[in-house]
């Protein structure tokens, strides 16, 4: 393989959240929504996953659909999870993990309405189900489960080239092929586990910057990954986790 230039049209950014707390709604995840959409108006393709955690934001995204084709699919995709899960004597409203719930998140609309943050506010291009590759430009809803490694797998079988994902508890979580970017929702955890953090947006909540400037340098972060300049913390420490959906129901 060799590297040759190629503009940012070509960037495919899956985004994902794990190890959420209080503080990831409103520092981490919406700075990476602005970066989704700078990305997307320079014509780059955003992947937004975790199903379960869309539920309580479902008309959001339906109103923000490209076409009716594009809403359907997603509530087709949506109430067929939905049923399996509660078909196994689960639902999605037992999202919050013990974590969320002891940082903050103790509803599944606050710890929804904060993951859906991750997507930005552009349009909705497509729906894709698991492992189904992407191939139209813009923010494009992926039906993947919570579960982080799950969840990042389905990521990279749409397309994603780079995957951001942001924790307020810290999770070391990789993928094979394509790197992750870590982003810290708290400058505490930042400092603590500086050896899997590659960006502290917890600097929002210090006021040394606002979510857009975290954005932009979110977005320049994964250009220098993407150029070879920088190697994530994930891929140096070799956290190369793969595994597809699992038989059954995961959340």
């Amino acid at each position: 393989m060799q590297r040759k230039p190629a503009g940012l049209d070509k960037l495919r950014i899956g985004v994902k959240c794990g190890g959420s707390d209080g503080f990831s709604g409103i520092s981490a995840n919406p700075a990476v929504g602005h970066c989704a959409d700078l990305l997307v108006a320079l014509g780059g393709s955003v992947f937004l996953a975790e199903f379960p955690e869309l539920c309580g934001v479902e008309q959001n995204l339906i109103d923000r659909s490209a076409d009716r084709e594009t809403a359907e699919r997603f509530i087709e995709l949506m109430k067929a999870y939905e049923k399996l899960a509660i078909g196994a004597g689960s639902g999605f409203n037992m999202n919050p993990s013990p974590g969320n719930i002891r940082d903050g998140l103790v509803t599944d609309a606050m710890k929804s309405a904060g993951a859906a943050r991750k997507g930005g506010g552009s349009p909705v291009t497509a729906t894709l189900d698991y492992a189904e590759p992407g191939i139209k430009a813009g923010l494009q809803l992926v039906c993947t489960p919570g579960n982080d490694v799950e969840s990042t797998t389905g990521l990279t079988a749409a397309g994603s080239t780079i995957i951001l994902f942001t924790t307020g508890l810290g999770t070391p979580t990789g993928n094979p092929i394509c790197p992750a970017i870590k982003i810290a929702s708290n400058s505490a955890l930042a400092l603590g586990m500086s050896d899997i953090i590659d960006i502290n947006a917890g600097e929002i909540l210090q006021g040394k910057c606002s979510i857009a400037e975290m954005g932009e340098k979110i977005l320049e972060y994964c250009i220098s990954v993407a150029s070879g300049e920088i190697t994530p913390k994930a891929v140096g420490l070799n956290q190369d986790d793969f595994l597809p959906w699992k038989k059954g129901i995961s959340l």
